[in-house]
């Protein structure tokens, strides 16, 4: 059981809360694997070269990222008040989210499974 009232609680777990600008894009239709490969295209990189790169990538996966990435931009202008010149990525990574399963017929009256994945896509930004 923790200790001390439940205002000193909350005061202690939103003290270390994460002030860094973010966006986060949940059941994202497109799987881990695909969207880790653009993701580790832009890992690092500042925001107008991110930009550029997801503008001319030609997977699908990047404009998915491109909306988030400028997203993660505009939280941080409106909600931390920086300034979009000095912003790079700092993390960016995809996590599982579940899959639909659905089922393709096969000859002699088989049934293949068919996996369609999803992830959630997460973009944090950063000052230099």
């Amino acid at each position: 059981m923790a200790k001390g009232h439940r205002s000193q609680i909350k005061r202690e777990r939103n003290a270390n809360k994460d002030t860094r600008p973010s966006a986060k894009l949940s059941y994202a239709r497109v799987s881990v694997q695909k969207a880790c490969f653009v993701l580790d295209a832009i890992r690092g990189k500042d925001v107008q070269t991110a930009l550029g790169i997801l503008t001319y990538n030609p997977r699908y996966a990047s404009s998915i990222i491109k909306k988030l990435l400028e997203s993660a931009i505009a939280n941080a202008e409106n909600n931390n008040g920086m300034n979009a010149d000095n912003l790079y990525i700092e993390e960016c990574y995809a996590n599982k989210g579940p899959t639909m399963k659905r089922i393709r017929p096969r000859a002699q009256g088989r049934a293949y499974r068919i996996e369609k994945r999803m992830s959630h896509i997460t973009v944090v930004l950063n000052e230099r």
